[in-house]
């Protein structure tokens, strides 16, 4: 029996080309190609001896008719085709000179925003999009303690340090008074406009109507999204299987770990970057990281194609207490 063939390796640059009205450039995949009428933004493939900067400023000469000024890294998505295994690194498009056309023949669009998730897209674009609109940090809130005002007055502290999406997690507390202080801290979040979910009790996000973060062991039980479309579903997730149940499921983003060792987590093995990245190929979900990390790792989560980074000591405010 002969070995399986190893997939082939191809690295896609890509770049985000932005307007004066804040619209982003998408370009449609020609008949003929794979994923053919999907929209994706711009770029091509590297070819040997080519830097990144190289191949998106080739590309988009030859697929837009513009010169581009190449800007920085923003987040390199890996991905998993049933034919290639493919790394889709993604840059900021500064300035350009010239005037974008489709000089392949596919269609352009230029998208606000907020309406990018509406485009049928590559999976490898899909995190892309997220990472734009999506938070970058997500808050897991520590026990809550016998001061729960303390802990209140902690997460308002969260919150006006930029927290913008956060996980209401209560490990011993339970029953009519975690039922109060969640209620409190979804009134608190909402004030803000920060997306909240409460973790595993799927109840008390329908009774609060919030998000609910479910746990790994909720996944195999589900045989559909618990809320509706308008209330964020995510789910904690260890390996591969557990990802793609969660993708399955409809949940709107996973959190993935242990990245490194971390005091939650003390006798897990980590995963490490390159642990995560290849378990992040296998689906199109936004990622967050989890494990011994803080905003000081969010350059390097990006680079692996994740989300963020999602913690509970690290993102809690330093004065406060964490148990």
């Amino acid at each position: 029996m002969s070995a399986e063939k190893p997939l082939r390796s191809i690295h896609v640059v890509a770049g985000i080309i932005t307007d004066a009205r804040g619209r982003i450039l998408l370009s449609r995949r020609t008949e003929g190609r794979d994923l053919a009428g999907r929209w994706e933004f711009p770029g091509g493939k590297r070819e040997p001896g080519e830097t990144p900067e190289e191949a998106l400023i080739r590309e988009l000469q030859e697929e837009l008719g513009i010169t581009p000024e190449v800007g920085a890294a923003f987040i390199n998505v890996p991905q998993l085709y049933p034919d290639k295994r493919l790394r889709l690194d993604v840059r900021f498009v500064t300035g350009w000179q010239g005037n974008p056309r489709g000089h392949e023949g596919q269609a352009l669009a230029w998208v606000a925003p907020d309406k990018l998730p509406r485009y049928d897209m590559p999976p490898a674009d899909k995190p892309v999009v997220a990472a734009l609109l999506q938070p970058d940090r997500y808050l897991v809130t520590p026990e809550p303690g016998p001061d729960a005002e303390g802990w209140l007055a902690a997460l308002e502290t969260a919150l006006e340090q930029g927290i913008r999406r956060v996980q209401l997690r209560a490990r011993t507390l339970a029953g009519p008074a975690w039922e109060e202080l969640a209620r409190k801290a979804v009134a608190r979040c909402r004030q803000v406009g920060v997306d909240v979910l409460i973790n595993g009790d799927i109840a008390l996000a329908q009774a609060l109507e919030t998000g609910v973060h479910l746990r790994a062991a909720q996944l195999p039980a589900l045989a559909e999204r618990p809320l509706p479309a308008g209330l964020p579903v995510a789910a904690s997730c260890h390996d591969v299987d557990e990802l793609r149940q969660a993708q399955a499921l409809g949940c709107d983003f996973a959190l993935l770990g242990t990245l490194k060792t971390s005091a939650s987590h003390p006798g897990r093995t980590p995963l490490g970057w390159e642990g995560f990245a290849t378990l992040r190929e296998a689906v199109s979900l936004p990622i967050y990281a989890i494990g011994g990390l803080s905003p000081d790792d969010l350059d390097q989560a990006r680079q692996h194609g994740a989300q963020g980074v999602a913690a509970i000591r690290a993102l809690w405010p330093v004065e406060a207490t964490v148990t």
